[in-house]
This record gives structure tokens, C-alpha cells and sequence, in this order.
């Protein structure tokens, strides 16, 4: 029946109108994983087994008319990051291998609550360091639209998951770009929330003043859907926000002001995503919105603000990992090499990390140094205060903010692994809004040279609603695009 390629919306309709039960719809995930996955390596864990036995619980709330939400009975993947009570969670990383987490994430308690299904936990980078899902310690996860490229990441399993229908929508997180640009690259949707607005308790942390948990999914409303189970106020997590996050019965523009940067226009875009976006914006200005053109004259020192600041809470949050408490340790693999304390923190982690995380723990031990710290961590805080007064005053003027999500469409596995820099600029576009802590939204804006490219949609800080409408007048006037050939 291919259920597996409705979306959230449809597929709540059908359960409600008894067309079709949640157990089919499991099924036929289950089915497209088992077909496909090992082609494309999205999932670490698949939980058939307990998607079947939740399945049979909703359909029983379901067909009484005691759904508990309009997600009773559908199938979620979640990022591998995010913790999962009695589920193996990795990170997907050596260091914590056969880790069992004895709590829930509170976004999975929300989803538990609202009758979701967990089908299961998906690849990413290690530790969310990376853009393209090649840092995995268990192989890297391969685009659906064509396997000979990646993802995207470090979402890229959660993204490539809903892409190719092995789940109806799914979670990632977003620390520089980790949700948009996957999501951009594998022509789904995805959402970075405004910071604080979902809760990050039972998130591994990467890079806590910018780590964001937010949805990926099919359509732009499935979204809105599932951003609205999960967001709230959570007195478990330090940096929740207690505000009021606005939705569809707030008040909203008919026709939007919408902001431009010239920064986001300049060089190093390939030519094909341009041309998109430049369509998609024409479009937009079409229905009547109005298109002017805004500086954010601070963007050109997001990327290195970020990677400094982003690499001093790696070295932080990565020291836990130390072959005692959990996890990896050299003391059951090579006991009689371990002659003290200090070797058994050198050996496990030196051999539980890879590359990528090792990278940024040394250049973020390095910023926060006694003779450093001043230097790069101090002075990239000033200047992330001046990026997001760029945003503040642009917001002053205009409703939303557009432009490109990636600079490329999705390049091959490999193809940027040995350059480190290289694979950085892939979050040239993103990394500025988690720097400000501020909502944006990819959606899929066409298609270069047959693979897709996202635009972007940035708003002020809870703007979630307008960029919820914005996306939804953009998705219904671009029409379908077409799906990836695998499929």
C-alpha cells in the first residue's frame, strides 16, 4: 500500500477515518527499512519488535476514539543522539558503544505522551561534529537521491530516514546547520527552533549555547506538528524558555516583509543553487510579499566566531568521556597495558573518539587555555554578540529573512573528507542563526542537476509561526517535486 510515503497529516486522517491501521503503516516502514537501509545506513537501531507492540496500543486508542494527539500510531525515527530509556544511544561513536540510557530525552517523553511510535534511532556524525554523516564510527550514512553522495549532517540519518519513507518524520538536532542542511540536501524539511523553545534535556551535548532539537519531516505542516508536541517550557533544562511560543491562532501578516542579505549572495554558491533560490524568491515576491534587500555586515565572521566557540564546549562536554564512567574503556581491552589513571584516560579515549571529535577537542583545549582564552573564546563571544545585533536590527525592519541553506548540493562521500576547511563552509549559511539563537526552517526549493536544494527561511527569536506560513505559501505554490529515482 506504500503508507510509508504518506505524509503525518494524511496519514493521521486515514487512522482517524479507519481507511487504514497504525500496524500498516508500521509495517510498511519497517518494510521500506529492510529494503533500502542497507544501501543507506540511516539507522543504527531499528526497533521492529516494539514499533509492532506500540502499533497494536494505538490502534486500540485509535479505533475507541481516544487518540492522544493527531501523532497516536505513527512511526518517528530519532537521532542517535538523543537518549532513549532501555535504547542502545551512541552518538555514533566508539567512546559509547553499548550505552543503555536509564531515562528518556524529554523530547521523547512528549512523543510517548502524544502516542508516537519510536521505530528507531538514526546515524549521524559523531557526537553531531561533522556535515556530512561520514564521521559515524559505524560508516557513513548515503543519500537517497543518489548513494554515491552523502546527506548532509550531522542529521543526515534522520534526513535521508524521511527522504527515503522509512519513517514518517523524524528528530535531529542542530548545533551550526545539522538539521537544515541535511534536510536541504535530501529535499525534505527541517526545522532549528528558536533556543530554549524544546527542551535539551537527555541531548548529548555537543555545544550546549548552540545544540537545538527540531523536526524533519515530509511537508512543512508535518512540522509545525511535531514542533508543537515537543516545544515547551521544561524545568529539567536549564536554558528553557518560560514564554509563550506564538502559533496558528495568533495573529499573522497577510503578506510578509522579507529581508534579502547581500552576504548570503556573493561568491562560492554553485551556479545551479543560485538559480534555485533566485526562482523561489521570484515566487515568493509573486504572491505579493514584499522583497528588500538587508546587511548583516557581521556574517563573515560567523564561521570562525563559531568554530571557536563551538570547539571550547566540545573540549568542555567531551571531558566526561574518560573510560570509567560509561562507555569505552581500555582498562577490559588492554589491562595489562594500563599502569595508571592517566593511561587509562589517554588509552580509551584516545581510541573511542574519532578524528573529527579528537580535532575539535584539541582546538577547543586550546582556545580555552590559560594564555589563550582571552584571545579566541573571550573575543568570539564579543563578536557573536555583533552577529546577533546584525539580526536584531534586520528584524527591526523585516518580518522574515530568506536565502540559501547549503552552497552546494549534496557532494560525494569522500569528496571533502581529507579537507577539513572545505567540509566546514558547508555550514556558511546556517551557522550565523545558532550563533543568535534564532528559528529558521529549511524547505525544498527545487531541484540542481536532478538533486535538491533547501531554502531558507530565518525568523526573530519565537517566530516559528511566520516561518510556519511563510513555508507552507512557498510549498503549495512551488508544487511537487519530484522524488528521489531509488524509490
Amino acid at each position: 500500500m506504500e503508507l510509508n510515503k504518506l505524509s503525518l497529516k494524511s496519514a493521521s486522517e486515514k487512522l482517524k477515518n479507519g481507511e487504514v491501521t497504525s500496524a500498516e503503516i508500521v509495517d510498511d516502514c519497517l518494510g521500506q527499512i529492510e529494503k533500502h537501509d542497507k544501501d543507506i545506513n540511516a539507522y543504527l537501531t531499528v526497533l521492529s519488535d516494539e514499533a509492532k507492540k506500540a502499533a497494536e496500543e494505538s490502534q486500540a486508542r485509535i479505533s475507541s476514539g481516544k487518540a492522544k494527539s493527531a501523532i497516536d500510531g505513527l512511526p518517528i525515527a530519532i537521532k542517535d543522539v538523543i537518549c532513549t530509556k532501555g535504547v542502545e544511544t551512541t552518538a555514533a561513536s566508539k567512546i559509547l558503544k553499548g550505552f543503555i540510557p536509564p531515562y528518556d530525552a524529554t523530547v521523547i517523553t512528549k512523543l510517548k505522551n502524544a502516542g508516537a511510535i519510536i521505530i528507531g534511532k538514526t546515524n549521524c556524525d559523531e557526537f553531531a561534529m561533522g556535515s556530512s554523516t561520514e564521521n559515524s564510527a559505524f560508516g557513513p550514512t548515503k543519500n537517497p537521491w543518489d548513494t554515491s553522495r552523502v546527506p548532509g549532517g550531522s542529521s543526515g540519518g534522520s534526513a535521508a530516514a524521511v527522504a527515503a519513507d522509512m519513517c514518517l518524520a523524524a528528530l535531529g538536532s542542530d548545533t551550526g546547520g545539522s538539521i537544515r542542511q541535511p534536510a536541504s540536501l535530501c529535499g525534505v524539511v527541517g526545522l532549528k527552533p528558536t533556543y530554549g523553545a524544546v527542551s535539551r534535556f537527555g541531548l548529548m551535548a555537543m555545544a550546549s549555547s548552540l545544540d537545538q532539537i527540531g523536526p524533519i519531516a515530509k511537508t512543512v505542516e508535518d512540522a509545525e506538528i511535531l514542533f508543537n508536541i515537543i516545544a515547551g517550557y521544561d524545568p529539567l533544562d536549564s536554558t528553557s524558555i518560560k514564554a509563550e511560543i506564538p502559533n496558528s491562532k495568533f495573529q499573522i501578516p497577510n503578506k510578509y516583509k522579507i529581508g534579502l542579505p547581500k552576504e548570503y549572495f556573493g561568491e562560492g554558491m554553485e551556479d545551479g543553487v543560485r538559480k534555485v533560490i533566485e526562482e523561489a524568491i521570484e515566487k515568493i515576491k509573486s504572491l505579493g510579499h514584499k522583497i528588500v534587500e538587508i546587511s548583516l555586515p557581521n556574517a563573515e565572521y560567523a564561521l570562525p566566531v563559531y568554530y571557536n566557540i563551538m570547539a571550547v564546549e566540545v573540549a568542555s562536554n567531551l571531558a566526561r568521556y574518560d573510560g570509567i564512567k560509561y562507555g569505552y574503556s581500555e582498562i577490559k581491552n588492554q589491562r595489562s597495558k594500563i599502569k595508571n589513571l592517566l593511561d587509562v584516560y589517554l588509552k580509551s579515549r584516545s581510541h573511542g573518539f574519532g578524528d573529527e571529535a579528537k580535532r575539535r577537542i584539541m582546538l577547543g583545549t586550546y582556545a580555552s587555555s590559560a594564555g589563550y582564552i582571552d584571545q579566541y573564546y573571550a573575543k568570539a563571544q564579543k563578536v557573536r554578540t555583533l552577529v546577533k545585533k546584525d539580526f536584531d536590527e534586520a528584524f527591526s525592519k523585516v518580518d522574515l529573512v530568506l536565502g540559501p541553506v547549503s552552497p552546494t548540493t549534496a557532494f560525494k562521500i569522500g569528496e571533502k573528507s581529507d579537507n577539513p576547511l572545505q567540509m566546514y563552509l558547508s555550514d556558511i549559511y546556517t551557522i550565523s542563526i545558532n550563533l543568535a539563537g534564532l528559528p529558521a526552517m529549511s524547505v525544498p526549493a527545487g531541484l540542481s542537476e536532478g538533486l535538491p536544494v533547501g531554502l531558507q527561511i530565518i525568523g526573530p527569536a519565537l517566530g516559528e509561526q511566520n516561518i510556519f506560513t511563510l513555508g507552507k505559501i512557498f510549498e503549495a505554490a512551488r508544487g511537487n517535486i519530484l522524488k528521489p529515482e531509488l524509490l
